[in-house]
């Protein structure tokens, strides 16, 4: 999943986790062996590598804005 997860980094993608079914959105900044660092306005916060379920980008619409309403 490490190597996996440096495909996504300084892109804007969802993250989702085993832990109690939780979705974490922001920029991926940095992968190590045991976490994911997210930034999200302008707050850094750090996941558990061992919990990510699944990892994607954050979709976008027709015209590359982000979409308001995201059903998984």
């Amino acid at each position: 999943m490490k190597e996996l997860a440096k495909k996504f980094i300084d892109k804007d993608c969802l993250i989702y986790s085993f832990d109690g079914g939780h979705q974490y959105e922001g920029v991926i900044k940095e992968v190590t062996d045991g976490a994911i660092l997210i930034e999200k306005d302008g707050k850094v916060e750090a996941i558990n590598l061992e919990f990510v379920m699944r990892i994607r980008e954050y979709p976008k619409n027709k015209k590359g804005k982000k979409k308001s309403l995201v059903l998984d």
